[in-house]
C-alpha cells in the first residue's frame, strides 16, 4: 500500500467530502512504510516538524485554518532536502530516494495549495 494526499471539503454538517484528484495530478504521499521511516522519522520531527509526524501514529486531516502552517511545513522539509534524504534512507536504500521525496514533497505542496484556495483541508491516509 501506499499513502495517497487529498484534498477535503467540509459540508454544512461537518462531514468531510475528499475531492476528485485532478486530471494528471500526482496524489502519492509515499509508501506506507514513510509513516515511520521519513514522515515520522526522528530527523523530520528534531527539524519542527509537527503535522507530517503525525502519520507514524495514524492518519493526518489538516483541517483548513492550518493549511498554511502545513505549507510552512513542507517547505521546511524541502529546504532540508538532503540531510532529510540522507537520514531516512536505509543504508541498502534505493539510490532514487531523494528523487521520491521531492516528488512527494511536491504532491503534498500541490495538494495545500489547492486547498487554501478553495478554503479546504488537506488529508493524507
Amino acid at each position: 500500500m501506499s499513502l495517497s494526499v487529498d484534498v477535503f471539503l467540509r459540508e454544512p454538517d461537518g462531514q468531510r467530502r475528499i475531492l476528485d484528484v485532478p486530471e494528471g495530478r500526482d496524489d502519492s504521499a509515499g509508501f506506507e512504510s514513510w509513516r515511520e521511516t521519513v514522515w515520522g522519522s526522528p530527523p523530520v520531527r528534531a527539524l519542527g516538524a509537527r503535522f507530517l509526524p503525525v502519520l507514524a501514529d495514524h492518519d493526518l486531516e489538516v483541517e483548513a485554518g492550518d493549511v498554511a502552517e502545513f505549507l510552512r511545513e513542507v517547505t521546511l522539509l524541502r529546504d532540508h532536502l538532503d540531510a532529510v534524504a540522507a537520514t531516512t534512507r536505509r543504508p541498502r536504500g534505493r539510490d532514487d530516494h531523494r528523487e521520491g521525496l521531492v516528488r512527494r514533497l511536491r504532491n503534498l505542496e500541490v495538494a495545500a495549495l489547492h486547498a487554501g484556495v478553495i478554503g479546504g483541508g488537506v488529508l493524507v491516509w
